[in-house]
């Protein structure tokens, strides 16, 4: 749906571009919701999953900085998946205010038994597009995501 704004050209093409970037990604997240490709997991609670999985052990400050969630949503999620026995947590003993988490081995299995699935479902929903347009997509959304400071 495109905007109904009376603005000039550059606004009425960034509004437009916004909304079908971010009914793109709505209609894509359905999709593999109702595929179901990640279990009982929400979204938040696979990222964290998955940057464990493939960055090793991380404090809870750089799982919110590399998932650009809050710290309190990310505690929230990793309380989550600590109660489920995914992730513990362990002090680190120079700096009591910093709180590392690690992956169990509940937590590697369940990652390594979605993460297929998951890559399947997203590989199925990207059929769509050809490899070069994948590439172009993914190029775009990397300088779009970096702003004007990455793009210089």
């Amino acid at each position: 749906m495109p905007t109904h704004l009376s603005g000039t050209p550059q606004e009425i093409r960034a509004l437009d571009t916004f909304i079908k970037l971010t009914r793109c990604t709505q209609a894509l997240q359905a999709r593999l919701s109702d595929r179901a490709s990640i279990d009982d997991l929400t979204p938040s609670q696979f990222a964290v999953l998955e940057a464990l999985y493939h960055l090793g052990s991380l404090t809870q400050g750089e799982v919110s900085a590399k998932l650009l969630k809050s710290v309190s949503n990310i505690t929230t999620v990793i309380d989550n998946l600590e109660r489920e026995q995914y992730v513990r947590r362990e002090r680190c003993a120079q700096d009591r205010r910093v709180i590392h988490v690690h992956l169990t081995e509940s937590g590697r299995a369940k990652i390594e038994a979605v993460l297929p699935r998951h890559v399947a479902a997203l590989v199925a929903e990207m059929d769509v597009l050809s490899d070069s347009e994948l590439e172009t997509l993914g190029v775009l959304c990397r300088k779009l995501g970096k702003g004007k400071e990455g793009a210089e």
